[in-house]
């Protein structure tokens, strides 16, 4: 057996229990229809911190000697790690210096110093984060907190898959997602271990942003590999490489990992703000959008893990603007006009007899292909769906425009 044993997974609830809440377990009943089966949303988006890595970061900090304790802790994130240091450190009574890159959002650097951490910006990318907090570890003796890659940090985000099986004894499937695998390697090893003592099965699936997934190719490879990241909306599990000690157990207890697009992230990440009405940063909706993109086989009632809430405002607004083109509910398209008056009003006629909302027009002389008689306008409208979406087109079409559509 790989990794910690059910009893340190039940010894470290006792340990989170005093700092983590038990976050709520929704139903959903749009998922539920459009599966087939019962589906349940556990929501570590409203955790303390606004994600699952508290319980992580104060099982670790929580171990530490009062030699250690007294050296004070250190980590480098970008956003999750970073609030769950900072908030277990300070109800620890310990000093906590927290590393973040130059570029870091607001909202997120505002928080880990309200949770009483001293925020030092070192880097354009983590890997630069991650030197200089060893370097500060190296130099003052503070002892480094790793994201995901410690057995103390797995037995506390195990305990989330044992709160799951309190809240959905039945559960046939969880699906969670993964980064360097600290949750889904304590989720998977501690509901299934819990399982196999109730005499019974649990299916454990992973997600990993196309974008940035290491898992299947190192599951494959027998052993953790490196792959090329590409940049993800879901940053908050973008990483090179598993952990050595995570991948090990997920090899062991995660039956099947999946990947899915930047187009499958933003559109789930519109339903749970339209239909759950949840606020979820994109790496925390990937297992919802496993299951909206079809991925996801259950023959029973399945647990869909939220991970985390943290998400830039900014980002958000583009990302849902992005749901909403993926869905098919926004259209962005150009056309190419006589320079003449009228013109625009034509197009405009055109698409409120369509029923399409016009959200934003541009209009322009200077493009370079564009002939001294002719402009071109980029238009975005609201659409209702595919069938409304290539209703329009066929309108202007059928007017004897050729509309260009934008991705």
């Amino acid at each position: 057996m790989t990794g910690p044993l059910l009893a340190d997974f039940e010894a470290a609830r006792a340990v989170v229990e005093r700092v983590a809440r038990r976050t709520p377990m929704e139903s959903s009943r749009y998922l539920a229809e459009r599966f087939g089966s019962p589906v349940f949303l556990k929501c570590e988006n409203l955790q303390r911190t606004g994600s699952y890595k508290l319980r992580g970061a104060y099982n670790r900090i929580s171990a530490l000697s009062d030699e250690e304790k007294a050296r004070g802790v250190v980590a480098a994130s970008a956003g999750n790690h970073a609030q769950g240091v900072a908030y277990a450190a300070r109800e620890l009574g310990i000093a906590a210096t927290i590393f973040m890159p130059v570029g870091v959002a607001l909202p997120k650097l505002e928080a880990t110093r309200a949770y009483g951490a001293d925020v030092v910006l070192s880097g354009n990318a983590i890997g630069e984060t991650l030197e200089a907090a060893a370097a500060f570890a190296a130099a003052t003796g503070a002892v480094l907190i790793p994201p995901y890659d410690h057995i103390d940090v797995v037995e506390g985000q195990g305990t989330l898959g044992l709160e799951i099986l309190d809240q959905v004894p039945d559960v046939a499937t969880i699906v969670v997602p993964i980064g360097g695998g600290g949750l889904a390697s304590g989720v998977a090893s501690a509901a299934k271990q819990r399982a196999e003592r109730e005499g019974r099965t649990i299916r454990i699936v992973g997600v990993q942003a196309a974008n940035a997934a290491p898992y299947p190719v190192s599951i494959e490879a027998g052993e953790p590999q490196a792959v090329p990241v590409v940049p993800t909306i879901a940053d908050g599990i973008a990483v090179y490489r598993p952990g050595q000690l995570n991948f090990e157990i997920i090899r062991e207890y995660v039956d099947e990992i999946v990947t899915v697009s930047e187009d499958d992230i933003a559109r789930a990440l519109l339903m749970l703000l339209e239909r759950a009405k949840l606020v979820v940063e994109p790496a925390g909706a990937v297992s919802v959008a496993a299951l909206l993109a079809g991925l996801i086989d259950s023959d029973g009632p399945i647990v869909v893990v939220l991970s985390g809430g943290n998400i830039d405002p900014l980002l958000m607004q583009r990302v849902i603007a992005h749901g909403l083109a993926a869905s098919d509910r926004y259209l962005t398209f150009g056309l190419g006009l006589p320079d003449r008056p009228g013109q625009l009003a034509l197009i405009a006629e055109l698409l409120a007899g369509a029923n399409a909302n016009v959200i934003e027009v541009l209009h322009t002389r200077h493009q370079a292909d564009l002939k001294i008689s002719e402009v071109e306008i980029q238009l975005s409208v609201e659409t209702r769906g595919p069938e409304h979406r290539e209703h329009v087109m066929q309108v202007l079409r059928d007017a004897g425009y050729e509309p260009r559509i934008h991705r």
